[in-house]
């Protein structure tokens, strides 16, 4: 009766362990995501200064009174709820400065979305007004599809598109809608 006994208790503890071996499953993902809900950022930062060099160069850096950092998505960018300025070098470490009230930067594509009353300033002290521009960092090029305005010392332009150079030397708007020339003794 003891060697009978014996093998249904085997018996049970092997059933058990077959259970518990099939039963388990692995969700690592799910174990690091406790804690984290679903639409929150992985973290904050407040004043930052983040600093884009290429081969020992900075090329733009971006400053920002507040940072969501939503790295932990599965297409990962950076927001900036409260703002930026974009300070854009070129080779000859000539400044030009986009503002804008609100960006994303996407990690995976190096590409910043700059949104709401932006403003680019070029070092030649021409001025760019748009509701939304784009900045792609690994091809160093600012577009937008949106309407804008160019002014320079001689002329005002708007148009619905704008394509450009990163340092600005070197760029177009598309769909004019209108072109007014300054007088020399006009200032804006």
């Amino acid at each position: 009766m003891n060697f009978k006994s014996s093998y249904n208790l085997f018996y049970i503890v092997t059933a058990f362990a077959v259970t518990m071996f099939f039963s388990c499953k692995n969700n690592f993902k799910e174990v690091q995501q406790i804690g984290i809900r679903q639409n929150e950022p992985i973290g904050v930062a407040e004043h930052m200064n983040l600093k884009y060099t290429d081969s020992g160069r900075l090329k733009a850096n971006l400053i920002s009174p507040k940072m969501l950092d939503f790295s932990n998505r599965e297409f990962s960018y950076n927001e900036f709820p409260d703002g930026v300025t974009l300070h854009i070098f070129d080779e000859r470490d000539k400044k030009s400065i986009i503002i804008a009230d609100y960006a994303i930067v996407y990690n995976n594509t190096d590409l910043i979305d700059l949104r709401g009353n932006v403003l680019i300033t070029t070092e030649t002290k021409d001025s760019i007004f748009a509701e939304q521009l784009f900045y792609d960092q690994k091809r160093d090029w600012v577009f937008s599809n949106k309407p804008v305005r160019y002014v320079s010392p001689t002329k005002i332009v708007t148009g619905n598109a704008f394509d450009s150079n990163r340092d600005f030397t070197s760029f177009g708007i598309s769909e004019v809608t209108s072109t007014v020339y300054l007088d020399d003794e006009t200032s804006l």
